[in-house]
């Protein structure tokens, strides 16, 4: 199998399209990366870097950590790509929910050419929340004993003086946004000349730079060095082998898996022109809503935990102190909360995403039908329906995924750089963006006649 995989590798760079795709998207790729490591001027990265990496063993996730994971470490670098592509994206999802809720834009989005339209709207939310954010961050990296835990506030971040500090602001301000549009410009420029979605690959690529760190914190879990004894053995690395495994498999089936509803077309004339009927089908994925869920729960549920602990330390009220050791990461209350936040924005996803009455009324318009079911409410009806109960085998499956890092981390003292890569967004991002990237490496394939990955089936994409 092995064998006919690295054969498969080779041919795509037999095909003279696929392998400047490739390769473009490689070297734009490697850009992005460059944007990781070059350092904002004023600022002392290497501080920030040491406390990053004497923290990777007890540090949690959290915002910062969600963060830093999808800017593939150039936020402890003080990077110019510090803020990654994470407000572009949070710009596309606030679109996203507008369109659903706001008349206007979802007629908008039906017109010949609104979608163009929405786009260039998110572009420009995308430099509003650079600015903000940027701001923040700029200001956050003059009082970082504010933003991280156990600081040494003898540490200084900026290198400017006080009298210089508004010109830091501005010039950190600027850097930052130009860095995350360019990355948002070579994420399209990898949608439209590479291969794969430019965006996702982004992130992809940020969350595979963590690798080396996970790597040398896994070989400490087994060889921790002279005059050490190792917490872990053999049948442990096993058992990891294992977990890995089956977690991947997971990812995959869920990630691909869907529910088919059979749609039948009756026969119709359009002018002078005469429709044959068929029979189709309209596949209902099990987890429509993919990383959304997780990243909407991480991203709220810091902020009870933060706040109680503010409470407690400023009032001195026990009682609070008490909700903030309850809330904190691998607490057990924290895991029932993430889980059922994580269940709710399942469905509050696909509610906001999914308009059974548009599709009931489409299928309507061109003929088609649900054997059985009616068409008009009684097919919207059919759709709500099938769509509920898929979602909750989804929903439920991105809870356990979510859920083993943070066991990992808990229970079982394996290092957080290491269990991140067991589920959670990491793999979830992972898997769902090599799917998709590897389903348009074999339609080139198979377009010039080149055996695909598989010999049987096909890989289904995520959309």
């Amino acid at each position: 199998m092995l064998s006919a995989i690295y054969n498969t590798f080779c041919n795509c760079f037999k095909i003279p399209e696929l392998k400047s795709r490739i390769l473009f998207t490689l070297m734009v790729l490697a850009i992005c990366r460059l944007e990781a490591v070059v350092r904002i001027p004023g600022l002392n990265g290497t501080i920030l870097q040491n406390y990053f990496a004497s923290q990777a063993g007890s540090a949690g996730g959290g915002l910062l950590g969600m963060y830093s994971l999808f800017t593939g470490g150039a936020l402890e670098h003080c990077a110019v790509g510090a803020l990654g592509i994470m407000p572009y994206i949070s710009a596309t999802i606030i679109i996203q929910l507008l369109t659903a809720v706001i008349p206007t834009l979802s007629k908008l989005a039906r017109e010949e050419g609104g979608r163009t339209k929405i786009i260039q709207y998110g572009r420009y939310l995308t430099v509003l929340l650079c600015l903000g954010q940027g701001m923040v961050m700029a200001i956050g990296w003059e009082n970082p004993e504010k933003l991280f835990p156990q600081w040494n506030t003898a540490d200084r971040l900026v290198l400017y003086s006080d009298a210089h500090i508004w010109f830091y602001r501005l010039q950190t301000l600027l850097m930052l946004t130009t860095g995350t549009m360019l990355l948002m410009w070579l994420g399209e420029q990898i949608t439209e000349r590479g291969i794969g979605n430019g965006v996702s690959l982004v992130i992809t690529i940020g969350i595979l730079a963590r690798l080396p760190q996970a790597a040398v914190a896994l070989k400490d879990m087994f060889f921790p060095g002279a005059g050490v004894e190792a917490k872990f053995n053999f049948g442990h690395a096993i058992a990891l082998v294992l977990l890995l495994a089956g977690v991947i498999a997971g990812v995959i089936a869920i990630t691909q898996a869907q529910r088919k509803v059979p749609v039948q077309y009756a026969q119709r004339a359009v002018g002078r022109k005469v429709y044959s009927g068929g029979t189709s089908f309209m596949p209902l994925r099990v987890n429509y809503s993919g990383v959304m869920p997780i990243i909407f729960a991480q991203a709220i549920l810091m902020f009870p935990q933060k706040i109680f602990l503010f409470l407690g330390q400023s009032l001195n009220i026990k009682f609070f102190g008490e909700i903030a050791r309850a809330l904190a990461e691998g607490a057990f209350l924290y895991m029932v909360v993430y889980g059922l936040m994580i269940l709710f924005f399942s469905y509050f996803w696909v509610a906001t995403q999914f308009n059974e009455l548009q599709i009931a009324d489409d299928l309507k318009k061109n003929g088609g039908y649900i054997p059985g079911v009616r068409p008009g409410q009684a097919t919207s009806d059919y759709l709500h329906n099938a769509m509920s109960r898929i979602t909750l085998a989804g929903a439920i499956f991105l809870t356990i995924i979510a859920l083993i890092p943070i066991w990992l981390y808990s229970e079982l003292q394996i290092p957080y750089p290491v269990a991140t890569f067991f589920g959670g967004t990491s793999m979830l991002i992972l898997v769902g963006v090599l799917l998709d990237t590897m389903r348009q490496m074999e339609t080139h394939l198979l377009m010039r006649h080149y055996d695909g990955f598989l010999k049987k089936g096909r890989l289904r994409g995520r959309f």
